[in-house]
């Protein structure tokens, strides 16, 4: 998939939703003031990164990609920092960002427990990290037999194999939600989503927020 066509996909009615619910619930976890910093982990074509912005936090996008972060940079304020790297060697020093956040990216990379040790040590006040759950209906649509579409090559937790990546971490305050209960977006899903228990870890993203120790 090209960034142009992923990109779009979050100004689709369900991509819009999904998305949105999932920055909504991370928001809440995180609690940031305006004028904090964020590091978006994985950022793709910056779609989480822009919303951030949005809510007046000082964002920076990282990536490996350098084609996914010129379309970033292509389509986003000379405000925001877009950054080629590698999440698990993060070119930052120790509590650089007062929260780090990465949404559904540690999945499409190898040795995800380095990437989280990297996360956590540059993250000064919180993180949120964002897994495909393999308790989900989501998986049953988008994830089996190797996955499909933008899910194609992820793999998928459940949220006994996201605890385990946090083992021997210096992590305080480790929570796992989950949200996107009904992935089909339509208006039942979408009317229900508000009143569904956060802490149910049924939903299709898996998130584990906490505080570096």
């Amino acid at each position: 998939m090209n960034p142009a066509d992923y990109d779009a996909w979050y100004a689709t009615p369900r991509g819009r939703w999904i998305g949105e619910t999932e920055y909504a619930l991370a928001s809440r976890l995180l609690a940031p003031q305006a004028g904090d910093s964020l590091l978006d982990v994985g950022c793709g074509t910056g779609w989480f990164t822009r919303r951030a912005a949005a809510d007046h936090l000082v964002a920076t996008g990282l990536d490996p990609n350098p084609d996914w972060l010129d379309y970033a940079h292509a389509h986003s304020s000379p405000a925001l920092n877009w950054v080629e790297g590698d999440a698990r060697d993060l070119p930052f020093a120790d509590a650089s960002f007062d929260h780090v956040l990465s949404i559904a990216a540690l999945c499409f990379i190898d040795d995800e427990r380095q990437a989280v040790a990297e996360i956590v040590r540059v993250a000064r006040r919180r993180f949120a990290i964002g897994w495909l759950n393999r308790s989900s209906l989501l998986y049953r649509e988008k994830g089996r037999d190797g996955g499909s579409g933008a899910y194609r090559g992820a793999r998928w937790h459940t949220p006994g194999e996201v605890r385990a990546f946090f083992t021997g971490l210096p992590v305080s305050k480790l929570t796992l939600n989950s949200a996107v209960f009904l992935p089909l977006a339509m208006r039942l899903a979408r009317r229900l989503e508000p009143g569904m228990p956060t802490k149910l870890l049924w939903g299709g993203l898996l998130l584990a927020t906490g505080e570096r120790a």
